[in-house]
């Protein structure tokens, strides 16, 4: 550490670098010894990593570097890190990038825009202001801009039965091997009929859980505790099964020799293609047979616990957005009201 003074300053002022940063400023102390004093303790605050004094803000393209090397080494799920990375694709092309952190203001924030839905959009958002709060933590900014999500609608579409006809039609259409189309059809059918989460849940099968002689199909891990549970199997999802692991006893249900983790992890891709050829919407997913599964059990059960548990869903709120007013229903009711009215008018 350099301690000196300037020639038109009567105080001593201190000069030293810690990994890499430069630190200089005045110790306001015009004594060597009260201002050596002052200075170890500004070496020894930025040391322990809790500097007070301002530093050259980073540009937001500059800081990102420092906050993806910490989303790599953190113990965080690889979804998450996945989630991440996609908010800085949508945020690296808006000028927010060339913008230094203390420059971006909760204002500017809110005239962003993002291509898609409010979901991707949010995406962004949230990944910014992740970003803002670990620079506040690094202590490289004072505050953290507020940053105001967009309002999303949910998943109002579902993969029922019709979908899943003109998907696997379409299928059979893209002229895919007989292995893959088989794989398509499974992954349909078994997402309709047992709700399970695609990613974390369906991929990650092993036939070890699976319970043949009571017709369930255990899932060990999940988002929440309460995803660990039993999923019944339907008749299809009985058949799908049956063949697909044939005499083998343990091992992935899904196994891929492509992937170091040994099982399949997506079919977005062929997902995309059927649906293209089908004619279906851009925002139909194939996690929308999950919603479809929740609506059709509590429909048929009218048991919102059953739907929580065989769902892995710990919230009721969560759950209660399965409830659909089903059209129907409301017809054939009115339909036998006026037809009991109508009877007793001729009478």
């Amino acid at each position: 550490m350099k301690l000196f003074r300037k020639s038109k300053s009567k105080f001593y002022w201190y000069d030293f670098t810690v990994r890499g940063r430069r630190y200089r400023g005045s110790t306001q102390e015009t004594k060597a010894t009260r201002a050596t004093k002052t200075a170890s303790l500004k070496l020894a605050e930025v040391v322990e990593g809790t500097d007070p004094l301002p530093t050259k803000p980073f540009v937001l393209d500059e800081f990102f570097q420092r906050f993806f090397a910490w989303v790599h080494d953190a113990r965080l799920e690889e979804k998450t890190r996945t989630y991440y990375r996609n908010g800085w694709r949508l945020l690296k092309v808006t000028a927010v990038v060339n913008m230094r952190l203390d420059e971006i203001t909760s204002e500017y924030i809110d005239r962003l825009k993002f291509p898609g839905s409010s979901a991707n959009a949010n995406c962004a958002l949230r990944t910014l202001r992740r970003m803002f709060h670990k620079a506040e933590e690094w202590k490289l900014i004072d505050r953290v801009p507020k940053v105001r999500l967009m309002k999303e609608h949910g998943r109002s579409l579902r993969l029922d039965e019709d979908a899943e006809r003109k998907l696997l039609g379409a299928a059979g259409a893209c002229k895919w091997r007989k292995r893959t189309s088989d794989l398509f059809r499974d992954i349909v059918v078994l997402m309709r009929d047992t709700g399970m989460r695609n990613q974390r849940e369906l991929y990650r099968m092993r036939i070890e859980n699976l319970d043949w002689e009571h017709r369930l199909i255990f899932v060990p891990d999940s988002k929440t505790a309460e995803g660990r549970r039993l999923v019944p199997m339907s008749r299809r999802v009985l058949e799908v099964l049956r063949e697909r692991c044939g005499t083998r006893q343990e091992g992935w249900v899904f196994p891929s020799a492509r992937s170091m983790s040994g099982h399949i992890s997506s079919i977005d891709r062929l997902f995309r293609q059927a649906r293209a050829k089908a004619g279906l919407p851009k925002d139909l997913m194939l996690y929308c047979a999950r919603h479809d599964y929740g609506a059709r059990v509590l429909m048929r059960t009218g048991n919102l616990a059953a739907v929580m548990k065989t769902m892995g869903h710990r919230d009721v709120k969560t759950a209660m957005h399965y409830q659909h007013p089903e059209l129907e229903i409301v017809r054939d009711a009115l339909d036998y009201n006026a037809g009991t009215k109508g009877a007793e008018i001729t009478v």
